[in-house]
């Protein structure tokens, strides 16, 4: 046997020892600050709907007028094909899960609107919507009706209505709390942010929340909308989107991105507003690279093109939606808002293309990097989370079966997360 040979050194432990005693707090901010993805699932959507046209009945409404809009504008998968540009082998598989999931579970994520979609109210009738949102979404969350994350967005922290949205997010909490508590899926936005110490303000109304019903301190979260230049480049020519996250002491759970007011505030046209648009690059770029490592998400604006009207014209709408949809998910935005039921036709159509066309091709590089087989690409360990994180997402939102990623990968779901560096645990929809 030969004997080991010993190598020569020079740095001796104390060296070692200094290096880390003068990084320590390097170490805890970097943990602090990038703890990486919460392995929860992310919605493939937010519908925004108006606080005072949401009843109990909306989200079953909202399946049934699309699959009525596939049954009229597109009744079999070689039509709706045909209008997407879809491949022969796409066409079956998709059509018939975006059916299916259309009656299965057609919202994903659902935000009852007090700000833009509800406008300003007297005090009582808002107070009164306010209640029967937190009502409403107590019922659906308990007979298992609800999407799995509800929430409200409520008015902005400006000056002129502050204490309306103040308000009517304390209606909504107190009232779902009295009516059973806080649920698990429960989101809610703060719009229009401009400034890090409005952000550092809802974090004080959760905190001050929390204490008064006794819940665990954190439980409330709270994403925000980057819809206003100074989110983005503040007065001082900073990034500022990094300060927002900061000054939400971990409670950011994602971004979205409003696509008409930030255009309208960069002075891009009406017509030329939409979320392909440079400017919504721009913003879109610099919120990636913020939330980068954070366990912050990620969600994309909206198209105002609705799929209504004669078949050519729905047709032209649902080509538009599912272009940006699938421009999004490639620049790994894998959320955005749909405005409305014509639209969740094409936003599963899009999303689940997307996994399912990728998924030999991602299985063949996962089991090439685990058994370090090599092949035509080298991925780095970099590459294989994102490889799994792909599989991972197609699960979640029903693009994939688990049996079938079990059957190219060899891998189950555990296996996955672990691969992902994911410590939560997903769902599939």
């Amino acid at each position: 046997m030969e004997q080991q040979r010993t190598v020569a050194t020079t740095f001796g432990p104390a060296v070692s020892e200094r290096i880390g005693a003068s990084l320590a707090g390097v170490d805890a901010e970097l943990a602090r600050r990038y703890p990486g993805d919460p392995g929860t699932r992310q919605p493939v959507h937010t519908v925004y709907v108006p606080a005072d046209v949401f009843a109990a009945g909306t989200i079953r409404s909202w399946g049934e007028q699309a699959l009525a809009a596939l049954d009229e504008h597109a009744p079999d998968a070689g039509s709706f094909a045909a209008v997407l540009g879809l491949p022969d082998e796409l066409a079956g598989p998709v059509y018939e899960r975006v059916r299916a999931k259309l009656g299965r579970e057609p919202v994903e994520d659902l935000r009852i609107d007090f700000e833009d979609g509800y406008g300003p109210r007297p005090d009582a009738e808002e107070d009164a919507a306010a209640a029967s949102a937190a009502q409403l979404v107590a019922a659906a969350s308990g007979d298992g009706t609800s999407a799995p994350y509800m929430g409200i967005r409520m008015k902005c922290m400006e000056a002129a209505v502050r204490d309306r949205g103040i308000r009517t997010l304390d209606i909504f909490l107190t009232t779902l709390t009295e009516a059973g508590g806080l649920p698990g899926g429960l989101v809610l936005t703060l719009p229009k942010v401009t400034y890090p110490e409005q952000v550092t303000a809802m974090v004080r109304l959760a905190e001050e929340f929390e204490k008064a019903h006794g819940e665990q301190a954190g439980r409330i979260g709270f994403e925000i909308q980057i819809e206003t230049t100074q989110a983005v480049l503040g007065a001082d020519g900073r990034a500022t989107v990094a300060r927002l996250i900061d000054a939400g002491q971990g409670r950011v759970t994602s971004l979205h991105y409003g696509t008409f007011d930030y255009s309208a505030a960069c002075g891009v046209a009406a017509a030329h507003q939409s979320p392909d648009h440079p400017v919504a690059d721009h913003a879109k770029a610099v919120m990636q690279a913020a939330a980068a490592g954070t366990g912050v998400r990620l969600s994309d604006g909206s198209t105002n093109v609705l799929p209504v009207g004669a078949t050519a014209d729905v047709h032209r709408a649902w080509r538009l939606h599912h272009r940006l949809v699938r421009r999004s998910l490639a620049r790994a935005y894998y959320q955005g808002w749909d405005m409305h039921p014509g639209h969740l036709p094409t936003r599963y159509a899009a999303v689940y293309a997307f996994y399912r066309e990728g998924l030999e091709a991602a299985a063949a590089r996962l089991v090439a990097y685990t058994a370090r087989a090599g092949g035509a690409v080298m991925d780095e360990p970099a590459t294989a989370r994102a490889l799994s994180g792909y599989l991972l997402r197609g699960l979640d939102c029903g693009a994939l079966d688990a049996q079938e990623v079990a059957a190219l990968t060899g891998m189950g779901r555990a296996a996955l997360d672990r691969l992902a560096g994911r410590t939560g645990a997903g769902s599939a929809g």
